[in-house]
């Protein structure tokens, strides 16, 4: 899968389509997600265009890789979910490629939390 300029996070992130931000930073935007599977569940991009972990990984810069992990931390602490801030924790979710069912080209991920997520994976 290559980077396609027309997905819908390339257009967030150029203002084509509106988000609920809650948090954006030089390098990463984080906003609500709109079909939430938990109590808090946000999208977390960088404004790079990168297809996915592995792309991002090796071809971006150190101060969008700080970045986007430092807001990550941020977005966590300020949502109330991280033990940090009190909270209970919470699962990050990133998918890279066809067999992971990755369906945006570009690099997300989804931060969930708010409740009981169970097992990663059923087996």
């Amino acid at each position: 899968m290559s980077y396609d300029d027309q997905n819908i996070f390339a257009k967030i992130i150029s203002g084509e389509i509106p988000c609920d931000k809650i948090y954006e930073s030089e390098f990463t935007i984080i906003f609500e997600d709109i079909r939430p599977q938990a109590p808090s569940h946000v999208l977390i991009i960088p404004r790079g265009k990168y297809k996915d972990i592995n792309d991002f990984s090796k071809n971006a810069n150190n101060d969008e890789i700080l970045d986007l992990n430092k807001s990550i931390s941020i977005v966590a602490d300020k949502l109330g979910v991280s033990e940090d801030a009190g909270g209970n924790g919470y699962r990050l979710i990133t998918n890279a490629g066809k067999d992971s069912h990755q369906e945006v080209p570009h690099l997300h991920f989804h931060l969930v939390a708010g409740k009981p997520l169970g097992p990663l994976l059923v087996k």
